[in-house]
């Protein structure tokens, strides 16, 4: 028998061909997952893959031949190695937390953002009119004593007009007290500040009351308070006419009606046309065409003289608004219980 380069009938060019060959294959292989992967590796590169039996018959090959036909080979391998270690680091790389691939294909999923609560929004809305006429956020802090929530702003210690709010005082320190109005911010703003002062004093407060869907133990205001020389009762009417307008509307109207405090002299009740009837008249109203949604009046002058401001040189006015009011005629909500109960389905309503 004539002798050939190659044993057992492997000729070159059947070598030649089948190394082509799994180099095609590895080139064209399609990997989109794990699975594929799985199924490339037993493919080229297990014990059982095509290269393992191309290597065992390099043996097959003549002595001369063996070197370069190994190189090949070796070279194969390494390319399926390198095609199989790229393909393995994208697919960890589009991996999500749940091990599936990302689809780009999907619609690009909107996350679902929180929202300002709806006495936040309204207080800001409320902060921002009275910030645009030159009044400047001041603040104070929730757990007050006598002097700022009382004393300061007229009330005389047996004074009946204490009782017109329940407080919530410490029982082992009686003079102090978790404040039941921003007036306090108001005092200490007067005690720190020289004339003319124009300021707001947006905040929570606390009175002992019972909690029904109009009344609750606490509750948020924001007062304003302007001090200069000559300011009269004619400006502050002005004040509430331009907040009433910004606040509901262009043909909303107000009316003042004489009321008492004790901080301010004279005081007054202010209501506005009643949004939900316009003035015709509703149950929201009581039939009287007019919703009532804040307390005014000039700045008594005892008030000034315990701040240290000369009452004589000196006058104002004082603005008291309960935001969750204005909150519940701005929303037309009728429980006041609903701001503080955390229900999602009521706050969703305010995205």
């Amino acid at each position: 028998m004539q002798k050939c380069g190659y044993k057992r009938g492997i000729s070159q060019l059947d070598f030649m061909t089948n190394i082509e060959k799994i180099a095609a294959e590895i080139g064209q292989f399609q990997v989109e997952n794990s699975d594929q992967l799985e199924q490339f590796r037993l493919q080229f590169l297990s014990k059982k893959s095509e290269l393992q039996t191309l290597l065992s018959q390099i043996k097959e090959v003549a002595p001369e031949e063996r070197k370069a036909f190994g190189q090949q080979v070796n070279e194969l391998k390494q390319k399926a190695q390198d095609t199989f270690d790229i393909h393995k680091e994208r697919l960890e790389s589009s991996v999500t937390f749940s091990g599936r691939a990302e689809d780009y294909s999907r619609p690009v999923s909107i996350p679902v953002v929180g929202a300002l609560h709806p006495v936040s929004a309204v207080m800001n809305e409320v902060c921002t009119i009275f910030e645009n006429i030159g009044f400047e956020i001041v603040d104070g802090p929730e757990i007050e004593d006598d002097w700022h929530v009382f004393s300061a702003l007229n009330f005389a210690e047996e004074h009946p007009a204490r009782d017109m709010q329940d407080t919530f005082f410490i029982e082992l320190h009686p003079d102090v007290l978790l404040r039941t109005h921003t007036s306090s911010v108001q005092v200490r703003a007067m005690e720190t500040q020289k004339p003319p002062l124009r300021v707001i004093c947006p905040g929570r407060v606390y009175r002992n009351e019972v909690i029904t869907a109009r009344s609750h133990c606490f509750f948020h205001q924001m007062e304003a308070l302007y001090i200069a020389e000559n300011v009269s009762f004619a400006e502050m009417k002005q004040t509430l006419l331009y907040f009433a307008q910004e606040m509901f509307g262009a043909e909303t109207q107000i009316r003042l009606r004489p009321s008492y405090f004790p901080f301010t002299e004279p005081s007054a009740e202010m209501d506005i046309s009643c949004k939900i009837c316009g003035g015709k008249g509703c149950n929201v109203c009581k039939h009287t065409g007019w919703v009532e949604i804040l307390g005014c009046g000039m700045v008594d002058p005892n008030v000034l003289n315990s701040c240290c401001i000369d009452s004589k040189k000196y006058t104002g006015y004082a603005i008291g608004i309960g935001i969750e009011r204005m909150t519940m005629l701005k929303y037309k909500i009728n429980d006041i219980r609903l701001f503080s109960e955390n229900d999602m389905r009521f706050l969703e309503q305010f995205r």
